[in-house]
This record gives structure tokens, C-alpha cells and sequence, in this order.
């Protein structure tokens, strides 16, 4: 029997308009509203990303971030 889905917690969270604008056309492909394809992608996470190019693109955002800031 499959889980139930039920949106059990929220906080607070800001996101920028590149990945909002990411966020909004994974889940409209997908067709999902914005709250279950984060749940989904966070859910899943260790079975969608690759390790390696992650931690690369992790150390590239944390390098712009100050600057990215302003």
C-alpha cells in the first residue's frame, strides 16, 4: 500500500528567481504543484543527483554566494 501524501511540515525559505523559475517548470512538466515536486526532488534526492558533479556545482555556488548577495 503506498504512503499517504500529507505536507506535515512548513518553514519559512527563500529562493532565488533562477531556481524558483526551475522549480515552477520541473513541476509543471511533471505535473506537480511547487510544494510536492520539492517534496519529491528532497524525497529523492540521493537517487537524482550524481555525487561528484553535485559537490562541484555546491563549491561553485558557495564561491559566488557573497557576490550574489548584493
Amino acid at each position: 500500500m503506498p504512503k499517504r501524501f500529507r505536507l506535515t511540515r512548513r518553514f519559512p525559505a527563500a529562493i532565488t528567481e533562477d531556481g524558483y523559475r526551475g522549480l515552477r517548470r520541473f513541476a509543471d512538466e511533471a505535473g506537480l504543484s511547487e510544494a510536492e515536486a520539492l517534496s519529491f526532488v528532497f524525497e529523492n534526492l540521493d537517487g537524482i543527483t550524481d555525487n561528484e558533479g553535485l559537490a562541484g556545482r555546491l563549491r561553485l555556488f558557495l564561491r559566488d554566494l557573497d557576490a550574489r548577495k548584493d
